[in-house]
């Protein structure tokens, strides 16, 4: 018994070595989406785009909200408590928020929020806007501030912003009702996703450190596991592990505590202080060989990790460049012969789930001109 003890104990500390903290983000940005359960989501035909990035970057796959309705989930997302279950409420939150501690901080940030009839807008619900969906519209901190109320704006001014390199250090984007999947489609809202959030991937800037969350408030009425049942969540960014899938349990008050410690802050309001972290879906700095760049010094492919000959646990980290005269134009990574992933980069770092045993891996590069480059090795996973 104490054998199997110091084994277990070996094992926690060894998992805990794999996993990084939360890297540090200048752009951290929040997308909300409404009222629509985990399985109706992840592996809809309905949502193409969303199921993209949860599969390329990071997807929690038990995640619960924390209550029904609406407006307690997004008061757990920004206060860690549920203040209130009346959608229709008119309070004044007086309680610890995001915001204060950002003003302690010195961050910037702006809440873009779709159909906002103007700049430093509190009041109720209007055309497609619901007011709670937006809690920073509730916050003394802002309505009450003669600065701070004009960080409330409408959604185009995201587009600006982001196109003039202005955007805050917290971003949170609030689509309208018919664009959050409330009163519209799944569809329309994976098309309004598309149209309006791969700018921002695609933003030199973002590629840089930025970290991108998407979470649904709360499952269907009929699901009030946890509190107000199982839903998506994905994370994006270049320091997430790519094709991660993460089997811990989470709510939002866990996401209000990811968000801050990417911004760089250490206390957290509510229930986000005792939430467990979310940063098994970095990479880690001190992941051997090298966790996200391995690069190449002449013509071809060179796989940093796995080594070859290694044991590695699942699932295992990729990491592996490729250089060529004519460019790099993709690169897959083939395990036992199936091809489990790929990039129309020069570069690899993905996580992949192995099953127990002896594996072959070969990462493969094809150049502009349809020159093909591999490096082949055997590693073995537990």
């Amino acid at each position: 018994m104490k054998k199997l003890g110091i084994m277990l104990f070996g094992l926690c500390l060894a998992a805990a070595s794999v996993f990084a903290q939360v890297p540090h983000s200048n752009h951290v940005v929040m997308v909300m989406e409404e009222n629509h359960g985990y399985s109706s989501v992840i592996g809809s035909s309905s949502m193409p785009y969303l199921n993209s990035l949860a599969k390329e970057y990071g997807l929690a796959t038990q995640y619960y909200a924390s209550t029904h309705p609406s407006i307690g989930n997004y008061f757990m997302l920004t206060t860690g408590q549920i203040l209130t279950n009346n959608d229709s409420s008119t309070i004044t939150v007086t309680s610890d928020n995001i915001v204060q501690h950002m003003m302690s901080a010195g961050k910037s940030w702006k809440s873009y929020a779709e159909d906002l009839p103007y700049t430093g807008y509190t009041g109720g619900d209007i055309n497609n806007y619901m007011k709670h969906h937006n809690p920073f519209a509730y916050f003394a901190d802002v309505r009450n501030s003669s600065n701070e109320k004009f960080n409330l704006v409408p959604f185009t001014h995201f587009h600006t912003d982001l196109q003039n390199g202005q955007l805050p250090d917290f971003s949170y984007i609030v689509p309208d009702s018919l664009h959050d999947a409330h009163n519209g489609s799944l569809a329309t809202a994976d098309s309004w996703l598309k149209e309006n959030i791969a700018p921002l991937l695609a933003n030199a800037e973002f590629q840089q450190d930025g970290l991108l969350i998407i979470v649904f408030d709360e499952a269907a009425d009929s699901d009030s596991t946890r509190g107000g049942g199982h839903v998506a969540m994905v994370v994006v960014g270049p320091k997430v592990r790519r094709g991660y899938r993460s089997t811990r349990v989470y709510q939002h008050q866990s996401t209000l505590r990811l968000i801050m410690s990417a911004l760089g802050m250490s206390s957290f309001p509510g229930a986000a202080a005792s939430a467990p972290s979310m940063s098994e879906f970095f990479v880690s700095s001190t992941s051997s060989p090298n966790p996200g760049v391995c690069p190449m010094t002449s013509t071809g492919v060179r796989v940093c990790s796995p080594a070859s000959g290694s044991t590695m646990g699942s699932p295992v980290t990729i990491t592996a460049g490729s250089d060529a005269s004519a460019g790099i134009a993709s690169m897959m990574v083939y395990v036992d012969n199936q091809a489990r992933y790929t990039t129309f980069t020069n570069s690899v770092n993905t996580s992949l789930s192995m099953s127990a045993g002896t594996h072959n891996l070969a990462v493969k590069a094809w150049d502009h001109q349809g020159h093909l480059y591999t490096h082949s090795l055997t590693f073995k996973a537990d």
